[in-house]
C-alpha cells in the first residue's frame, strides 16, 4: 500500500538493578498494522550494563531478548505466543511487566516502510552510546 501508514513501537529495556531506576535501551519492537509488519530487535552491551550494575549478571537476559525477536517474527521455535497473529504479539510483548527486561510505553507515527523504521530505531535508540 502506497504512502504513509500509521505504525507503533515501544523500547525494550534493561532494568538491572529494580532499586536504583537505572535503564538501558536494549531493543525496540515495531508494529505497522497496515503494512502487515511486526519487527523486533535487540542488543546486549555487557560494557554498559557492568558500567552502571557491576554486580549484574547479563547472561540470562539474552534467552529473554531472542524470544522477543522469535516471538516478533512468529517462529515456531518461540512458543505458542509466537502462534498468535501479529496484533495479538504485539499487545503480549508490549505489555507491562516487573522483570528486568521491561517494554516502555507504546509510540506511534507514520511511515512508509517499517522495516526501515526499525532500522532507524535500532540504530539511533539501542546501538548509539550517548556520553
Amino acid at each position: 500500500m502506497p504512502g504513509r501508514n500509521q505504525f507503533s513501537y515501544a523500547l525494550y529495556r534493561l532494568v538491572p538493578d529494580l532499586e536504583r531506576g537505572e535503564r538501558l535501551n536494549v531493543g525496540v519492537i515495531v508494529f505497522s498494522r497496515p503494512l502487515d509488519f511486526l519487527g523486533a530487535r535487540t542488543h546486549l552491551d555487557e560494557e554498559r550494563v557492568a558500567a552502571v550494575a557491576p554486580e549484574f549478571d547479563p547472561k540470562p537476559v539474552r534467552p529473554q531478548l531472542l524470544a522477543i525477536e522469535r516471538i516478533a517474527s512468529g517462529s515456531p521455535d518461540g512458543g505458542p505466543i509466537a502462534g498468535l497473529d501479529a496484533t495479538a504479539r504485539f499487545h503480549w510483548l508490549t505489555a507491562p511487566s516487573s522483570t528486568v527486561v521491561r517494554s516502555s510505553a507504546v509510540h506511534t507515527g507514520l511511515c512508509e516502510d517499517p522495516e526501515r523504521v526499525l532500522d532507524e530505531l535500532f540504530r539511533t535508540l539501542v546501538l548509539t552510546q550517548r556520553g
